[in-house]
């Protein structure tokens, strides 16, 4: 009974001690992912199991609009993702802005509605995604952080959880200055 008391209260110590978007409200530049994902942007990442080891890499780009509406923004982002193996995948984001700065979005393989918030040049996006592994399906909680470093580069780290337990992280970095580069060869 101890042992599971002790263990408890570690976990509420971590959980209390994770970072919050709220922790970057000083920083700069200010990120708002309508402005940033407006236009083309390229990106590039990794994949690293629970191990750390690089399992897959990836180039993707992206084409975002967005429009102005009654209750905020609304918004598109397209992604064409092009994986090391050959594989290539897409994912359309429908996306939200309320008046009170919140986004939410929901895509093909987005399990129920992601939601998010900017602060400072931190912009934090959780959700759930169906992932395909040999003919299975699969549930990942992820827990996205992105940071803006300037007007055209950004830094993006998920961790990807199942039951709590982080088994995958993935790394990218975005550009959208001019000229952009491209994923093929």
């Amino acid at each position: 009974m101890k042992t599971m008391f002790a263990a408890l209260a570690f976990s509420l110590l971590l959980v209390g001690c994770s970072t919050q978007v709220d922790d970057y409200k000083e920083t700069s530049p200010k990120f708002e992912l309508d402005r940033y994902f407006d236009g083309k942007v390229i990106a590039w990442g990794m994949i690293q199991d629970y191990s750390d080891k690089v399992t897959r890499r990836f180039c993707v780009e992206m084409t975002g609009s967005w429009q102005d509406g009654e209750a905020g923004k609304t918004g598109v982002l397209d992604e064409f993702f092009y994986y090391d193996d050959g594989e290539q995948d897409r994912r359309i984001w429908k996306l939200n802005k309320s008046a009170d700065g919140i986004y939410t979005g929901s895509a093909g393989d987005v399990n129920g509605e992601a939601s998010g918030e900017a602060i400072g040049f931190a912009f934090n996006w959780k959700y759930n995604l169906e992932v395909s592994i040999d003919d299975s399906e699969y549930t990942f909680a992820l827990d996205d952080w992105m940071y803006q470093l300037d007007e055209y580069r950004l830094m993006n780290k998920t961790a990807m959880k199942k039951f709590g337990v982080t088994v995958a992280e993935i790394t990218i970095f975005f550009d959208k200055e001019q000229p952009l580069r491209s994923c093929k060869k």
